[in-house]
């Protein structure tokens, strides 16, 4: 068993490390939503990298989704979790996406949610299933120009989400 990744930094990203987020998540076509360079540009502030040896080996990021009901904080998406393949399994990703959790607590958000591949992954994380009609907001932002799918409802991602602890971000 392989041991895990606790000392590869994790940081805020930089314009420079655009590049080597874009190819990241390119690298798993599969599980990932593809992202235009000018949009991971747009977002830098959003993203986090793992940096090993000068590489850029993981990423994660979020977005902000506006809430219908105008009493509620809105809520915010885990996007963009890329871990490279031969480091997976061995807590990086789990890292990335507490440290991405940890930043948007701070903003108080109603709830994280993610549209995953991996359910498992995210449960042991805490995130529950939720119906995709809750997020409604989600799909019609996010997903109704998904190149992958035609219909976000019967696309096999699967909807979770975490309702983050109210007095657990000071």
């Amino acid at each position: 068993m392989s041991t895990p990744l606790d000392d590869i930094p994790i940081r805020k990203a930089r314009f420079g490390d655009a590049r080597a987020i874009f190819q990241r998540i390119k690298a798993h076509p599969e599980e990932l939503v593809p992202r235009p360079l000018s949009d991971i540009m747009l977002n830098i502030d959003r993203f986090l990298v793992a940096e090993l040896d000068g590489e850029i080996v993981g990423t994660a990021s979020w977005a902000v989704l506006p809430e219908l009901d105008p009493d509620k904080n809105p809520s915010i998406e885990i996007q963009s979790v890329s871990v490279r393949k031969d480091l997976q399994t061995r807590g990086l990703g789990r890292r990335l996406v507490e440290a991405a959790m940890k930043r948007v607590a701070e903003f108080r958000p109603h709830q994280i949610i993610v549209l995953t591949f991996t359910p498992p992954f995210f449960a042991k994380l805490g995130f529950t299933p939720i119906s995709k009609e809750t997020i409604l907001y989600k799909l019609y932002k996010g997903c109704m120009n998904c190149a992958k799918y035609d219909n976000p409802l019967t696309c096999p991602e699967v909807a979770m989400a975490y309702t983050p602890d109210p007095g657990a971000a000071s």
